[in-house]
């Protein structure tokens, strides 16, 4: 493998890590628009907020390192993307601060009311950012941007029927592997009735990813064959092992077995992941821009395969230290409607 390969393959690491942590959590904001009224929803949206509150801001330094590691070693195809996609990245962008605005109010907002409108917006930008990321992905897998400043078109390289099918589906991925570590969550503090409630959607999430994943592959298929072709061919075996541990996923919520099920369901995304990558390589951009061909300096290269090397022996155990402190936890947390009485502040 080159450097300029090893490099990518970092950033695919790190894309792979973003969606087992920070896809996880925009799937939390999803359940917690759906659980319904303030009455219904309570418990649920109880477990959901102990959950992301302490971990869902240090998710994102994933996705920092991705945008900062393309930047520097693809210059070319970083320039290419942010340029054309310009509409989708800025969308997403604003669903993160929708989001993390939202989170921060819902808590701190003096009237039960406007708790609950910030919680509905940090539903929405729960949804928002992934599917927009999601139509990113999507318009460069079926070969719509191509090499220059905004050479792609701005509305259709992201606005297409694959990129709409690769947005659901990872708004649908992220609802899934959040749903499966609530279960365990909710295993974890003795909540049976949270633990049926999560199981039950993770299976429709998982149903649904199968829907989306197979409509999306259709669509690439009418869209960009060569790329199709490739992906059936050359990533069978990772598509095989997706399939495999969905399976597994399913077969322990049948019998109910939280142990090993978070690792099953990120088994399956990250082949998911990997099999885009391993179908589109060598190319950045396809099929205009390979990976030789888009990269930076080798020198440029060479430290940054030891930055990441450095960066993940320092970022992956403090994380791993904060989930652990985290698991230490097992009270279900504070509502918030009740910890903090209705207020009039014009009074």
């Amino acid at each position: 493998m080159t450097t300029a390969g090893a490099v990518a393959a970092v950033i695919v690491i790190a894309i792979t890590l973003y969606a087992w942590s920070g896809l996880a959590d925009y799937g939390a904001g999803f359940w917690d628009l759906l659980a319904g009224d303030r009455a219904s929803g309570r418990r649920s949206r109880q477990l959901i907020d102990t959950a992301v509150t302490p971990v869902w801001e240090a998710n994102h330094v994933w996705l920092v390192f991705i945008l900062i590691t393309t930047w520097t070693a693809f210059g070319i195809a970083f320039a290419s993307i942010m340029t054309t996609l310009f509409i989708p990245l800025c969308l997403a962008a604003l669903g993160i601060v929708l989001r993390g605005a939202s989170f921060a109010l819902r808590k701190d907002a003096a009237r039960a009311g406007r708790r609950h409108v910030a919680g509905w917006l940090f539903g929405l930008g729960s949804i928002l950012t992934p599917f927009f990321l999601g139509a990113v992905l999507g318009g460069i897998v079926a070969g719509r941007v191509p090499v220059g400043n905004a050479a792609g078109n701005e509305i259709t390289s992201w606005w297409n029927p694959v990129s709409i099918l690769t947005g659901v589906l990872a708004v649908v991925t992220g609802a899934f592997l959040s749903a499966v570590y609530l279960v365990a969550e909710a295993r974890r503090r003795d909540l049976p009735d949270l633990e049926r409630y999560f199981w039950t959607r993770a299976v429709a999430a998982a149903v649904a990813g199968l829907v989306v994943g197979v409509a999306a592959a259709i669509a690439l298929h009418g869209d960009n064959p060569q790329m199709f072709d490739r992906l059936i061919s050359r990533s069978i075996p990772l598509l095989v092992l997706g399939a495999l541990a969905l399976g597994a996923t399913m077969m322990l919520a049948r019998r109910a077995v939280v142990r090993g099920v978070r690792v099953a369901a990120a088994v399956g995304v990250a082949a998911l992941i990997w099999s885009w990558a391993v179908a589109q390589a060598p190319y950045l951009l396809p099929f205009s821009l390979t990976i030789g061909d888009g990269a930076g300096a080798p020198a440029t290269l060479r430290w940054l395969l030891i930055w990441a090397v450095v960066a993940l022996l320092l970022v992956v155990p403090a994380l791993a230290l904060l989930y652990t402190l985290d698991q230490r936890t097992t009270d279900l947390g504070e509502d918030p409607d009740t910890a903090r009485p209705e207020t009039d502040l014009t009074r």
